[in-house]
């Protein structure tokens, strides 16, 4: 597998989406932060911002770059019959099942690391972070993890399915739907259990009296919500935005779960596949 791997690599050298994806996401941290640093700048309580409320900002897009890499990377495989040439060449199909999912695991982290490199530019008008070290790495550990969940589904999509345009659009499709749940389970959540109406009156405006939420989700209910929302990779991406870790090893299990499920049901179902 490992000259699957090397000729993988050099062919993502190569490959123009990987370096444009690289690149925007580069563009994109760096000016990001500058409107963090801005803002900070403009508000009176400029000390609460630090580089932690915005580094982990590339959880949420990272699940669409890793779509569009899949789709259009692996997708080029089936178009231009590299897989079957693999396959004449003596590769068995475990190894280049696996090798397309590592080379779209390690595409992602360097388009992740793009973002990393560039938000440190943020370090000249937030300062450094105020998280511990030991934070730093487990919310990093965390993000690589969900992103080899993504890299997983995705390469299961692209591997199982060989028309390249209808790839691309099942990927995306699939990618804004689970951030579409994850933010209604995330928003349901943050439903505040009391309401309270405002009032006007002859002195100005009043609060009134606080009545219960009926869309506030409490109990056993509210635990099931909160470990779908961290079992999903958008979910934790969700939560690594918003610096709401609170149950780590469950969401590092989970993407654990998701990686070995995506991975050997794609692999026994590509060994079936008749590939022309």
């Amino acid at each position: 597998m490992s000259k699957l791997l090397w000729a993988g690599l050099y062919r993502l050298r190569l490959n123009k989406t990987f370096w444009l994806c690289m690149g925007s996401m580069l563009v994109y941290s760096v000016l990001y932060m500058q409107s963090g640093y801005r803002t900070a700048a403009q508000d009176p309580t400029a000390h609460q911002y630090s580089l932690d409320l915005y580094y982990f900002h590339f959880a949420l897009p990272i699940s669409l770059y890793c779509a569009v890499l899949a789709s259009m990377f692996l997708g080029t495989e089936y178009h231009d019959g590299t897989i079957r040439n693999k396959i004449a060449a003596g590769c068995t199909r475990t190894d280049i099942y696996l090798s397309s999912f590592l080379l779209t695991f390690l595409g992602t982290l360097f388009i992740t690391a793009a973002w990393l490199l560039g938000a440190l530019t943020g370090i000249f008008g937030l300062g450094l972070w105020k998280m511990d070290a030991g934070h730093l790495l487990l919310y990093l550990l965390i993000a690589v993890m969900f992103i080899s969940a993504f890299s997983a589904v995705y390469t299961f999509i692209a591997m199982l399915y060989a028309n390249k345009a209808g790839t691309v659009v099942f990927t995306m499709l699939l990618c804004l739907g689970l951030l579409l749940g994850a933010s209604l389970i995330y928003n349901t959540l943050e439903q505040p259990e009391m309401l309270s109406d405002v009032i006007i009156t002859s002195q100005g405006m009043q609060m009134g009296e606080a009545l219960p939420n009926p869309h506030y989700v409490s109990g056993a209910m509210r635990d099931i919500y909160q470990r779908i929302l961290e079992f999903l990779p958008s979910g934790q991406g969700l939560l690594l935005w918003q610096l709401e870790i609170s149950h780590p090893l469950w969401m590092l299990a989970s993407s654990l779960l998701i990686i070995a499920a995506a991975n050997l049901g794609g692999i026994l179902l590509f060994k079936r596949k008749n590939i022309k």
